[in-house]
């Protein structure tokens, strides 16, 4: 067996998983208890899945009903029932699509990861609906029809779905999680959890190779796989998932360890032991039961870039033009709130390292770049200013800052090409020349008004994170992934999370 990284405890040597339906310490349940509290723990899973079945039933159901309502063809009621069979069918679809299987095996599952695969499936159910109901003893589906279903059928059916999401946790409590190992990424993996309680999650403990109590990495450490078998920690703290370090465990000892998390219908997450800033577009191959990870390309192909920047060019355009009356009322207002000038400028390094002026409503006092040495000894962060009240902030730019409406000038930047309406955040020089090696790649791409570190909690991630953040989208990038999170800003800006 290969030796742990540096930093990265083994969970190979205390990892003693009972071999065999009778290998049970003497203090587990018996079998079938175990089985009983296995099945409680699985309820969850069991919820989720028929909720979700349910209410896309409804959604399904609802949008055939408005559909037929609102076009102008007769027999609304014989052609909505005939609907109502098919039912079933679609949620069979879905399943096809694994819309339903992938609740398992997620951690928490966004709509808008569902968003492509539930696009998919209603267009072929429509066309399958389309086709049953020129067999059926009722009219024709006729195009306004299908057209409204199947833009309804999205809409109601990710609304739902959202609306199920959210209620679980309430009706069942957060998701326990049991962490089995330690690995570099670990203190920020449970800090990042506990900040979004949208992942649904739980961190209760940590099983350690090492004999110490107390805390480690943040979390309490319930002890040594060693001292007690995996079923009584997961008895004794009700776990229900376990999010693995994989740093020098065996292949005998992972499966050992998946065989028993299956036996206690356990859910099972594993930590990459090479490097935690893959990100979420590797795909999974498999060559003859060997698991391969394809990385995406390291530079991106030039119609990548076309579509990068015809969405840029459309959304800045169309951004400007509706919202030029709200960008109007601001300039007004900062103008009558103290003197200097409406727009704020400032030199920023964009993408290839080239400078641009970023674009921004003034939200402080004139001279505030002259109070920056001044206030860094009082900064929260050491590598750029983050103050929690900065003395310098206006009444209006305090409003600004809160609302993020002080960066819709950079639309202007967008159009003209020195940013993106997404991309690695923009860093002032003496913040770039701390960024060197690997984390370059962020350079790659124009910085944007939004991307990663502003979705994930803009001020309130620290100056490393947001650099591998930036890291990440690069290496990641897709269309999608952009359309996402410009769809993630909105409530991450109504919420004000990281505001400063």
């Amino acid at each position: 067996m290969n030796p742990p990284e540096p930093g990265a405890a083994s969970i190979a040597a205390p990892l003693r998983v009972p071999q065999g339906p009778v290998a049970h310490s003497a203090g587990e349940l018996a079998a079938d208890e175990r089985q009983a509290a296995a099945s409680w723990r699985g309820r969850r899973d069991f919820v989720v899945r028929r909720a979700m079945a349910v209410s896309d039933m409804v959604a399904i159901a609802a949008a055939a009903l408005v559909a037929f309502l609102v076009t102008p063809v007769s027999g609304h009621g014989v052609q909505f029932i005939w609907a109502l069979p098919t039912l079933p069918a679609w949620v069979a679809l879905f399943g096809v699509y694994g819309v339903y299987q992938r609740e398992s095996k997620r951690i928490g599952p966004t709509t808008l990861e569902d968003l492509p695969a539930t696009f998919h499936a209603l267009v072929v159910g429509t066309l399958a609906l389309w086709l049953y109901y020129r067999v059926v003893p009722a009219h024709d589906l006729v195009y306004m029809q299908a057209l409204v279903f199947g833009v309804l059928g999205i809409a109601l059916t990710s609304l739902i779905r959202l609306a199920v999401r959210r209620g679980v946790p309430a009706l069942l409590g957060r998701e326990r999680v049991l962490f089995l190992g330690e690995a570099p990424s670990l203190p920020a993996l449970v800090r990042k959890i506990r900040a979004h309680p949208e992942y649904g999650l739980e961190p209760v403990g940590l099983v350690s190779r090492d004999s110490r109590n107390g805390e480690a990495d943040g979390l309490p450490v319930l002890g040594r796989l060693e001292d007690a078998s995996l079923s009584e920690l997961v008895e004794r703290h009700d776990i229900e998932r376990l999010i693995v370090s994989r740093a020098g465990a065996s292949d005998e000892t992972m499966l050992e360890l998946l065989q028993e998390c299956r036996d206690l219908s356990l859910k099972i997450s594993l930590l990459p032991a090479q490097v935690d800033a893959i990100g979420p577009s590797v795909e999974v191959d498999d060559i003859e039961g060997i698991t391969v990870l394809g990385l995406n390309p390291l530079t991106l192909a030039r119609s990548s870039r076309f579509l990068k920047r015809s969405m840029d060019i459309v959304g800045a355009t169309v951004g400007l033009l509706l919202l030029s009356p709200l960008i109007a009322l601001v300039a007004i207002a900062v103008k009558l709130d103290s003197r200097g000038s409406v727009l704020f400028t400032q030199r920023r390094i964009g993408r290839k390292g080239r400078i641009f002026q970023v674009l921004k409503f003034r939200t402080m006092v004139p001279g505030a770049e002259r109070q920056v040495e001044e206030l860094f000894e009082r900064s929260e962060d050491p590598n750029w200013l983050l103050l929690e009240h900065d003395p310098r902030v206006t009444r209006v730019g305090r409003v600004l800052r809160l609302t993020s409406l002080d960066e819709l000038p950079q639309l202007w930047n967008v159009l003209k090409g020195d940013m993106s309406l997404v991309g690695p955040r923009p860093l002032i020089e003496t913040e770039d020349a701390t960024v060197s090696g690997w984390a370059r790649t962020r350079l790659d791409l124009a910085p944007g008004i939004t991307g990663l570190w502003q979705v994930l909690g803009r001020t309130s991630t620290p100056f490393e994170e947001m650099v591998k953040l930036d890291y990440l989208y690069v290496t990641n990038w897709s269309l999608w992934l952009d359309v996402k999170l410009l769809l993630r800003t909105l409530p991450v800006v109504v919420h004000r999370r990281g505001a400063n």
